[in-house]
């Protein structure tokens, strides 16, 4: 039988939040309603899961990350600790008038990174930015644009500086738009990322089917 979820009594969790089989909620995380997170996944200690946010399987949410709705997280997605996963391209507290802007008064838009893909520690994803599978992004970058299946981004704002393979190892560049791993696997630059050279596509970034 799979095993149960794991709560930490210290964690909120709400009640109409799906928990999946084998996930550990630790201390003072948060997790609010209709949040969805698929089973074997871990959610670090004061993380914060927004409400309605989708998680696939075997996810990492380190401590004090946000992940903030309605961000789509496919399976074995990594954010490190105190990273942010934004949904707000255009931040107000108040109207013109003075008055606060209400939940209802303003468009969420959501973070989706597919497959596989790493976000470092205390870095940043813009609301609507879209992170292809197996991407990596450096500790503390900002990211202000859509990223590339397997692409290596750093910096503020982040700038695409690479590719890395599947375990998140950078690939060496051996001309005429191909790169080649550490093990030997040859990948070639394609419109989505990469893929690898035998002409098996590497996924495109799809979160919503990805986490599922």
């Amino acid at each position: 039988m799979p095993a149960e979820s794991t709560v930490h009594a210290s964690a909120d969790v709400d009640p109409r939040a799906i928990i999946g089989a084998g996930t550990t909620v630790w201390h003072l995380a948060q997790v609010r309603e209709n949040a969805t997170i698929g089973p074997g996944c871990i959610i670090g200690r004061g993380a914060y899961i927004d409400e309605g946010v989708a998680l696939g399987a075997n996810c990492k949410i380190q401590n004090h990350a946000l992940v903030y709705a309605p961000a789509r997280l496919a399976d074995g997605v990594f954010i490190g600790p105190a990273a942010c996963l934004t949904n707000d391209p255009h931040p107000r507290a108040i109207h013109v008038d003075g008055e606060r802007i209400g939940a209802g008064e303003w468009a969420q838009v959501g973070v989706t990174i597919g497959k596989g893909a790493a976000v470092g520690a205390r870095a940043v994803v813009l609301g609507g930015v879209t992170v292809g599978p197996w991407a990596l992004i450096a500790a503390g970058a900002v990211v202000t644009r859509d990223v590339p299946a397997h692409a290596l981004v750093a910096g503020v704002p982040a700038r695409h500086i690479g590719w890395v393979d599947h375990s998140g190892k950078r690939l060496t560049e051996i001309g005429q738009g191909r790169w080649r791993a550490a093990n030997g696997t040859t990948f070639v630059e394609t419109e989505d990322g990469l893929a690898e050279a035998d002409g098996r596509p590497v996924e495109a970034a799809r979160a919503q089917e990805e986490s599922r």
